[in-house]
């Protein structure tokens, strides 16, 4: 079981396998974090977002994981738009009540 809320149906084939990515991350909290965000947001971005969130699931979950929950900082190189939504996501979805 993957956790997603969604099916890949009605996808392009670039943004299932971005779904599938984000839920297959290999740490568990990036999983819940990256593949909850894409079922949510994943059949609205734009190409430059899919770009974006592209390059962003290419970094190692032990330098993004700290980055996503603010330990450390995120580097100036990699500050991209989509991670800032990342980031509201994971503020949204962290004060909902279990």
């Amino acid at each position: 079981m993957t956790g997603t809320s969604r099916t890949s149906e009605g996808l392009d084939a670039r943004r299932r396998k971005l779904l599938f990515r984000s839920w297959h991350r290999g740490m568990r909290e990036m999983d819940l974090i990256l593949g909850s965000f894409a079922d949510a947001e994943i059949e609205g971005l734009s190409t430059d977002e899919l770009d974006q969130y592209e390059r962003l699931l290419e970094i190692n979950d032990t330098e993004l994981l700290p980055w996503i929950t603010g330990q450390d900082p995120v580097p100036s190189g990699l500050d991209l738009p989509i991670l800032h939504r990342v980031l509201e996501w994971r503020s949204k979805v962290a004060s909902l009540p279990v």
